[in-house]
């Protein structure tokens, strides 16, 4: 094969916010199979926010990336050769391949497409793991009731798109937190979100009071910090937060001290942090409400999309500061 394989390597762990830097752009040969492995170009990459964590060696979930390795990160390619017996060239997989254009696999991880009345991309994101994490925090953690009030931030995010649309079909009452009034607006006039309040603007608490003035049942949380903050001293009794990121704290070097905790005693409320790779069990159910939900239009989502390998480092820069609308992914054919 004539074409190189391009990697992107962590180089350094950051400290404070990412640089270009911590990554390397490296060359190298295509690797090649053996019996019960298959080879796949990949067609895209999804970039999500638990990446910045990988890159740091401080005590988490999951192992970080070690320096010198290429970078973790979910991918959707097609299969080019093939010397296993479930997976033969042509078919379309997505799986967790990590920033390189081809990667070899013996299968473990990854799932063949084999509908393809929905665009490959979507399987990165709303048909992927950040709409999967969307269902498993709010139905499972969350537990909507009709009538309730549920707040969510990053709310023209990859995640935090699905969960506001997820509360709408259930009959809750939502409102979106996103940075700037075009995002705000994507939210309300083609998400259907009930109000979006732009936290940018620096009276999220009075627009707060005023979007949601019997209080707040659920808040999906995924930016923490200030936001957490002035969402946690306006929540109902018995109310629910499932903790799906903080993003705004990802970069910090000193994290953000939080002041209406007492909150949760109070309202007695139940704050659950959650990683989707948990709950592997719901993924088929999730993923089934999903994909009914895209194909009949009540589901919808939007992307971010970078052009080529050598700019995933810009564009991962650029997630966790938050220019992406929508989900992030990099084009890598």
């Amino acid at each position: 094969m004539s074409e190189k394989n391009i990697q992107v390597l962590l180089a350094r762990r950051p400290t404070g916010e990412v640089l270009e830097s911590d990554f390397e752009i490296v060359s190298s040969e295509v690797p090649p199979i053996q019996k019960g492995q298959f080879l796949v170009r990949n067609h895209y990459l999804s970039l999500d926010p638990y990446m910045r964590g990988r890159m740091s060696d401080a005590p988490s979930y999951a192992q970080p990336v070690a320096l010198g390795d290429v970078m973790v990160g979910g991918t959707v390619g097609e299969v080019v050769a093939s010397e296993h017996a479930a997976f033969k060239p042509g078919d379309m997989v997505v799986g967790a391949l990590g920033w390189q254009l081809y990667g070899v696999s013996d299968g473990t991880g990854m799932t063949k497409i084999t509908e393809r009345d929905i665009p490959l991309s979507a399987y990165l994101g709303v048909l992927g793991m950040p709409g999967v994490t969307a269902y498993v925090g709010l139905m499972d953690i969350g537990a909507p009731q009709a009538g309730e009030t549920v707040v969510v931030s990053a709310a023209s995010g990859a995640v935090g798109s699905v969960v506001g649309q997820l509360a709408k079909i259930h009959g809750c009452r939502v409102v979106g937190i996103a940075g700037g009034q075009e995002k705000c607006r994507y939210v309300t006039d083609e998400l259907g979100m009930d109000a979006c309040l732009d936290y940018k603007a620096g009276r999220l608490g009075e627009d707060l009071d005023r979007a949601a003035p019997q209080g707040i049942d659920i808040y999906f949380e995924n930016v923490g910090g200030p936001t957490f903050d002035t969402v946690l001293g306006r929540m109902n009794p018995f109310g629910r937060i499932p903790v799906c990121g903080m993003i705004s704290q990802y970069n910090a070097l000193e994290p953000y001290g939080v002041k209406n905790f007492r909150s949760v005693l109070m309202n007695r409320l139940k704050v659950q942090g959650f990683i989707v790779s948990d709950h592997l069990a719901r993924w088929p159910t999730a993923l089934k409400a999903l994909g009914q939900g895209v194909r009949e239009g009540r589901i919808k989502y939007r992307e971010s999309i970078a052009q080529g390998l050598e700019n995933a480092p810009a564009a991962f820069i650029g997630l966790l500061a938050g220019k992406n609308f929508g989900k992030q992914l990099v084009k890598l054919i």
